[in-house]
């Protein structure tokens, strides 16, 4: 279940631009007048992550999952988050066979490459730790055996906001296995009227069609992987991060997790960009969707209405930007 043996050969960035030009048009069919998150979801799938889309219902939080999953010809699965859900819903179980007298291993949803997890904070926090070693390590492990995971894997997660009914917030440790957070929001009028007149006749899922596959997926990830990012943007990524560690508005910054995960958004978002090398705005690009979510605000902060995003471009203005790097001209801080 999961081969993690000889990579495969890179692709190229013409390569890598073409496929991700026609996934993000694929998805686009179904998410109208939303560029920025497709963006950012084509981000965290060459950058090896997985994305939590979080939303108030219906602004098309579980269509973009499935879009981004059926324009990709691999094998996808989709777990519908409840109270009622067990752990073993999700990674499988050992069933007794009567035939030969042993336990014989039934695979959970999990072992797909792309898993479309639904209102994922429905679930127990019980439930909603059997994601983690999945998330992390890419394998499972049941009754003392451990099963890989196929290449490539991707989680995408939708959940409602924590003051809704019936919900439960995500752990610490949950939200930061999470590359990125998105949040969509409601469309424009304009947007909206195309998508009533398109839209309600039929369901633009039914219509979608894969443009790429999961070897191509692989290769693309191999390209991201290559882009050059020299010292002193490894360095600049790493003062991000720990500027957060020590804001007084914020009781828990970013990990080094974070760190990570920011420098393979950047370079992912550097080769979506034609780029073969890091420059500071890609970094600024990635950067609210990769770190806000794991920032815990204090009190204090929460009532003067601070929130997490406002902390990350506050740090993004005020941590130098470092000399002798293309730094453009700063108009992807967000």
């Amino acid at each position: 279940m999961g081969d993690a043996g000889h990579r495969p050969v890179a692709a190229s960035l013409t390569e890598l631009h073409d496929t991700a030009h026609r996934i993000a048009a694929n998805v686009e069919r179904v998410l109208v007048g939303k560029p920025e998150v497709v963006r950012i979801a084509l981000v965290t799938l060459l950058a090896e992550g997985h994305l939590l889309v979080e939303d108030v219902p219906g602004v098309g939080k579980t269509s973009l999952a499935k879009a981004l999953a059926r324009s990709i010809d691999c094998t996808v699965s989709r777990i519908q988050f409840t109270p009622d859900l067990l752990p073993s819903d999700v990674t499988g179980t050992s069933i007794f066979n009567r035939q030969n007298n042993d336990f014989e291993f039934r695979a959970g949803p999990v072992f797909a490459n792309i898993v479309v997890g639904d209102e994922i904070n429905r679930a127990s926090p019980k439930t909603q730790s059997a994601l983690l070693e999945c998330m992390e390590e890419h394998q499972v492990t049941v009754d003392t055996t451990t099963y890989h995971l196929d290449e490539p894997f991707m989680v995408i997660a939708t959940q409602n906001p924590i003051e809704m009914e019936g919900t439960y917030a995500l752990p610490e440790a949950q939200r930061d296995r999470f590359t990125a957070r998105v949040s969509i929001g409601y469309p424009d009028p304009a947007a909206e009227l195309a998508m009533v007149d398109e839209h309600a006749g039929h369901n633009p899922l039914a219509d979608l069609t894969p443009v790429s596959d999961a070897a191509a997926v692989r290769r693309l990830i191999e390209a991201v992987r290559a882009v050059h990012m020299t010292q002193e943007i490894r360095q600049y990524a790493v003062e991000l991060a720990s500027a957060t560690r020590q804001v007084p508005e914020l009781r828990l910054g970013a990990s080094p997790r974070a760190t990570l995960q920011l420098v393979r958004a950047a370079r992912a978002q550097a080769a979506l960009s034609g780029r073969e090398y890091v420059v500071p705005d890609d970094l600024h690009a990635v950067a609210v969707p990769v770190l806000a979510h794991r920032l815990v605000l204090t009190t204090e902060a929460h009532a003067a209405r601070r929130s997490a995003t406002d902390v990350v471009r506050a740090v993004l203005h005020r941590v130098p930007v470092p000399h002798g790097t293309a730094a453009g001209n700063g108009q992807n801080r967000r």
